[in-house]
Formats: C-alpha cells, structure tokens, sequence
C-alpha cells in the first residue's frame, strides 16, 4: 500500500528513483525494494517523503502502519477476530 502510493506521488511529479533516493539518503535498490513492499519503510522515512511530495502526515502514516498490521499478522488465522478486539480494546482506551 504505502509502497505504492509513493510509486505513483513519485511518478507523478516525474522524480526518478534514483533522484528521491539521493533526497531520502539512501541506496536506489533499498528505495526501490520499498517501493515494491519487500523492505519496509521507517517511520522518519515516512515523514520526510510526506513533507517532500507536500501530503498529508496522517494519511501515508495510516498506509504505512497499516503495512506494518499486514505483514505482522501475515499467515495467521483469526485475523479479522484479532483486529476487532484490538480495534475495540484501544477505543475504550480512549
């Protein structure tokens, strides 16, 4: 998901791979390995790719975590049970 979105804000205004990743400070196959969902992103990375494309913080860091809750629970069984309780568990948090 967040993988993406960067992808296309990143084509979108016609920066090259190579061009962001000398923005981000890091290697062009780690930044094209995120870009494809096989490494993750950071959170600082999030952040800093948030004020370069001018988006909101909130909606590529809710991508973002929402990658995080897919590959944490990849594989398992009971998933929707789980996120409910925990979903429910945090609202009366609140």
């Amino acid at each position: 998901m967040i993988g993406d979105r960067i992808r296309e804000l990143r084509e979108g205004e016609n920066i090259l791979l190579r061009q962001l990743a000398a923005q981000l400070d890091m290697d062009t196959a780690l930044l094209s390995k995120m870009e494809r969902g096989d490494r993750q992103f950071r959170k600082e990375e999030i952040l800093e790719l948030a004020k370069i494309f001018h988006q909101n913080e909130q909606e590529l860091l809710t991508l973002w975590l929402a990658d995080k809750i897919l590959k944490a629970t990849e594989g398992e069984a009971y998933i929707p049970e789980a996120l409910k309780l925990a979903l429910n568990t945090y609202q009366q948090s609140l």
